[in-house]
Order: C-alpha cells, then structure tokens, then sequence
C-alpha cells in the first residue's frame, strides 16, 4: 500500500468525520443514516491515519504532493 493521501486531504477527512460524530453526540442524526454516516467516519478516520484510500486506486487519483 502506497500513500495515496495528501495532507489537505486528510485534514478534510477528519474535519466532516469530526462534524458527523458531533452532529450523532448532539442528537441531530440518528436511525439509520446516522449509523451509516458514522461507519463512513470510521473509515475517513482509518484512511486518514494510513494515508492510503483503496477507491482511490482504480479511480487513478493521488493527492499527496510529489517529492
């Protein structure tokens, strides 16, 4: 698994990540979608610890800065 994360990239990740656990402590969401918006969140949060996004492989993107 090659870094395929820039860092503007994982900073908006964790940003709606942390917006959308708010928004489910403040009891804004809930029900189903709020489940399913908090398992995307888990993910943005994985993703943006490894630095690697695997849709972002056959979509052909790559947002970390070249050396």
């Amino acid at each position: 698994m090659k870094a395929n994360m820039g860092l503007i990239d994982k900073i908006a990740r964790v940003s709606v990540a942390a917006i959308v656990i708010a928004l489910y402590f403040l009891n804004q969401i809930s029900g189903l979608a709020a489940i399913v918006l908090l398992i995307f969140s888990g993910v943005f949060i994985l993703t943006s610890i490894i630095g690697f996004c695997p849709l972002y492989l056959p979509l052909k993107i790559n947002t970390k800065a070249k050396k």
